[in-house]
């Protein structure tokens, strides 16, 4: 699974209008609602906040990836667009935001966040969310990557961005 074939010019917003994290979490939901990967925004905000709560999810050098899985606590397997509602396929969602603004987002390593991706994966889809995670941390662990994403003009920058340092480095 690439990033770039589960991420669309939809679902990736190049000014984000938030001023803290809350409000950026709710943004990138919203992309996800209006490109009609999920359905029940409210519910996939509680999830993400919720594990926000736990442990930031700011991974440090201006990055954060908010993720939210299906559990015990959070059904958000009813949040995603299913158009056969007997499918249990593994479903994950990713929306991607840049924000020129700097985001608190308690992060490891202190300072502010100015990329974000959010993950949001079905209770079935335990590897597929790891997997999302770690292949984003492996990419933006690149100094140049992470500021290519910072100065791209748009939407299908950033896609371009992510398939082509894909294919270099993952």
């Amino acid at each position: 699974m690439k990033l770039a074939d589960i991420l669309n010019v939809d679902v990736i917003d190049v000014d984000l209008k938030a001023k803290d994290k809350n409000g950026v979490i709710q943004e990138l939901v919203d992309l996800l609602v209006n490109a009609g990967k999920i359905t029940q925004g409210d519910a996939v905000i509680e999830a993400v906040l919720a594990r926000e709560n736990l442990m930031s999810t700011g991974i440090g050098h201006g990055v954060a990836i908010p993720h939210a899985k299906s559990d015990g606590q959070h059904n958000i397997d009813i949040a995603f667009n299913r158009p056969n509602q007997n499918n249990n396929e593994p479903i994950i969602v990713v929306a991607f935001g840049r924000s020129s603004q700097k985001i608190d987002f308690n992060a490891i390593d202190g300072e502010p966040v100015h990329l974000f991706f959010l993950l949001v994966a079905s209770g079935e889809s335990t590897s597929l969310h790891v997997k999302a995670l770690a292949r984003i941390s492996r990419l933006l662990k690149h100094h140049y990557i992470r500021e290519l994403l910072k100065e791209a003009k748009d939407a299908e920058s950033i896609l371009e961005i992510l398939k082509t340092e894909e294919a270099k480095h993952l």
